[in-house]
């Protein structure tokens, strides 16, 4: 399953056009992400997978820049 454009859209609005990762990342360690999303590739995130029981609602979307998304999935949550 996948975002529909319509919730992607609304994430990076309601995000304010910047990425809200929170996760211990080497460009961001310990606090939010705040990457500008105007001006960078994004991503639409699933806070919990699919697989795992998430959804493709807006509440379980967020808003990430490709460095994070790529770190998260790499890392995990």
């Amino acid at each position: 399953m996948a975002f529909s454009d319509e919730t992607k859209q609304t994430a990076l609005r309601s995000a304010g056009y910047q990425c809200e990762c929170t996760r211990k990342c080497s460009h961001h360690p310990g606090r939010r992400c705040n990457a500008d999303l105007t001006r960078t590739a994004w991503h639409a995130h699933h806070r919990t997978a699919v697989a795992a029981g998430g959804s493709d609602a807006l509440s379980n979307c967020e808003a990430l820049c490709v460095r994070c998304h790529q770190n998260t999935r790499t890392f995990g949550r």
